[in-house]
C-alpha cells in the first residue's frame, strides 16, 4: 500500500514502529502545487516597492494624466544609493512603478510622448527603469516592474486600441531590462482622467476589457521566470488590503471569486477571501502583502515624520511573512531621487532588528529529527510527531516552521509541546504553515525538549523547526 494512501491511524502506527520512516519514505504531492517560478519567488519573502513618478513632484497620490513631463526632474537620482538603503533592511528585490495611473512612463517608450524622454532629466536621455534594474543587479537584488492597466493620459483608454498599446509597453519592459522576478498589475480600473484632452469619466468592463488571459500568456512567454501579480494572480494574489497584514490562517492555495460569487478578475474579487486564501483551493496562488513605509504611496514632505518605525516593520513582517505570505514594503524616493533619511534610518534599523531576532537558533544542533534542523530546504520530516532534544536548556519566545511546499500545503493543524515537570505541556498551536509560520509566543518557554505534533490527516513534509 502506498504510504500516501494510509489512514491516519495506520500512518501513526507505522511511524511509531519505524522512527526512520520519516527520513526514508518519499511522499506523493498533495493538492495544488507551485511552479518553478513560484518556488523561486517563495524564497525571497521580503522585497520593496518604489513608487516614483510625476506625483512625487505634484504632491499627489494619483495623477490625472495631464501633467507636464517637464515637472519630472529629480536632481540627484542615484539608483545605487536607493538599492543600498533597501539592502540595509535585508530586502531581496525591488519593483518599480514604471507607469502609474497618470500614464507617465519612466522609460523612453515608443508608445507615447508622455514619458521621461520629454522631461529635463538627463536632458531627455534618461531611463529610470534601466538605472534601477542595473543597480539592483549590482546589489544582488531581483528586479520587477509595475505597469498600471489604467492610463489617465491615453486618448485610447477604454477602446480596443489601448490594449494593444498596453501590450507594446509590456513587451518593451519585458525584453529590454533583463530577467524579472515579478510583473505587477494594479486593480484600479477606469474613472475620471485627461484622456488626451477629453477630460471625462470612462468606465470599462473589468471582466472582459483587458483580455487578461492573453496578456498573462504574453508575459509567460517573454519572462518565463517572472511571477505575475494581480488581485487574482495567476501566480501571486493580492492579500486584500494595503496594510501589509495577511489573514490567520493564510493559505497558499486559493479559489478566487468575485464579491457576487461569480468569476473573479483584477479589480473584482472578494477581498475577505483573498486575505485568508482557500484551504485545498484550486490554484497555488500565495498572497503578497503590500504596504507603504509612509501613510501615502508617494513621497510627501509632510509625511517625513510619519515613517513607520523598525518595531512597526517587524510587526508587519510577522503578520505577513510569518503567516506564509510575502512582504512588499513601499519606500518612495523623494524629489532628489533618493530615499529620504528618515526612511533610510528606519530601513537600516529594521534589518538590524530582524537579524538580532533570528541570529541564534536554539534548535540548531538538536537531535531526534535531523531533517528539521539541517538547514536544507530539500529535506523534510514526514512523521506526524517529531521530538527535538536541544543541545542545552534554552529560553525562547519565537518558533519558525516551514513546509516543503514543492509537495503542496499539507498541514492544516499542528501543536507544539515543551518537556517540563516530567511531562509534555502544550505551549502553542496553529493551522497553516506553508512557506513559513513564525509564531510569537505569549510568553517565553524554557526547556531542553520540544515536540511538534501534526494533528491534521495529511502526512506532513516539514523542512524546518527553529527556536529563537
Amino acid at each position: 500500500m502506498a504510504l500516501s494512501k494510509l489512514t491516519r491511524r495506520e500512518w501513526l502506527q507505522a511511524a511509531a514502529a519505524s522512527p526512520l520512516l520519516a527520513a526514508t519514505t518519499p511522499l506523493a504531492p498533495y493538492g495544488a502545487l507551485p511552479s518553478a517560478r513560484q518556488l523561486a519567488w517563495s524564497t525571497l519573502e521580503y522585497y520593496n516597492f518604489l513608487h516614483f513618478t510625476v506625483n512625487t513632484f505634484t504632491d499627489r497620490e494619483w495623477g490625472n494624466g495631464d501633467e507636464d513631463p517637464a515637472i519630472f526632474n529629480p536632481t540627484h537620482f542615484d539608483a545605487d544609493a536607493i538599492c543600498e538603503a533597501l539592502n540595509a533592511s535585508g530586502s531581496k528585490g525591488v519593483i518599480l512603478t514604471c507607469k502609474h495611473h497618470d500614464g507617465f512612463c519612466l522609460w523612453p517608450t515608443k508608445t507615447t510622448d508622455h514619458s521621461i524622454a520629454r522631461s529635463p532629466y538627463r536632458k531627455g536621455k534618461g531611463d529610470i527603469v534601466k538605472e534601477v534594474s542595473q543597480a539592483a543587479a549590482r546589489h544582488g537584488m531581483k528586479f520587477g516592474v509595475y505597469l498600471s492597466p489604467w492610463d489617465r493620459n491615453q486618448a485610447t483608454y477604454g477602446k480596443p486600441e489601448y490594449i494593444q498599446l498596453y501590450r507594446r509597453q509590456l513587451r518593451e519592459l519585458l525584453t529590454n531590462y533583463g530577467p524579472l522576478f515579478e510583473i505587477w498589475h494594479d486593480g484600479a480600473n477606469g474613472g475620471s482622467g485627461y484622456y488626451g484632452g477629453a477630460r471625462e469619466t470612462r468606465t470599462i468592463d473589468k471582466t472582459h476589457y483587458y483580455d487578461w488571459a492573453r496578456t498573462w500568456q504574453l508575459e509567460a512567454e517573454l519572462q518565463p521566470g517572472a511571477c505575475r501579480f494581480s488581485d487574482v494572480g495567476p501566480d501571486i494574489r493580492w492579500v486584500g488590503n494595503e496594510k501589509g497584514i495577511a489573514g490567520d490562517p493564510c493559505w497558499a492555495t486559493f479559489t478566487p471569486v468575485s464579491p457576487n460569487g461569480g468569476k473573479a478578475m483584477p479589480g473584482d474579487v472578494d477581498e475577505k477571501q483573498s486575505n485568508s486564501g482557500t484551504r485545498d483551493g484550486k490554484f497555488w496562488m500565495p498572497a503578497e502583502c503590500d504596504v507603504s513605509i509612509r501613510p501615502g504611496w508617494f513621497w510627501h514632505a509632510k509625511e517625513n515624520d510619519k515613517v513607520k518605525s523598525a518595531e512597526q516593520l517587524v510587526d508587519l513582517y510577522f503578520d505577513s511573512v510569518g503567516r506564509g505570505a510575502s512582504l512588499l514594503l513601499n519606500v518612495p524616493p523623494d524629489r532628489r531621487g533618493l530615499i529620504h533619511e528618515a526612511d533610510a534610518a528606519s530601513l537600516k534599523a529594521f534589518g538590524q532588528l530582524r537579524s538580532k531576532i533570528f541570529s541564534n537558533d536554539f534548535a540548531a544542533g538538536a537531535t531526534g529529527a535531523p531533517q528539521l534542523v539541517d538547514g536544507k530546504a530539500n529535506t523534510y520530516w514526514t512523521s506526524p510527531e517529531a521530538t527535538l532534544t536541544l543541545k542545552q536548556k534554552a529560553r525562547f519566545g519565537i518558533v519558525r516552521l516551514r513546509e516543503a511546499i514543492a509537495l503542496g500545503q499539507r498541514v492544516s493543524a499542528f501543536a507544539l509541546d515543551a518537556w517540563a515537570e516530567n511531562r509534555w505541556i502544550e505551549f502553542i498551536k496553529g493551522t497553516s504553515i506553508g512557506m513559513a509560520s513564525i509564531l510569537s509566543l505569549p510568553g517565553h518557554v524554557t526547556t531542553d525538549k520540544v515536540r511538534l505534533r501534526i494533528t491534521s490527516p495529511v502526512p506532513p513534509a516539514i523542512t524546518e523547526l527553529s527556536l529563537f
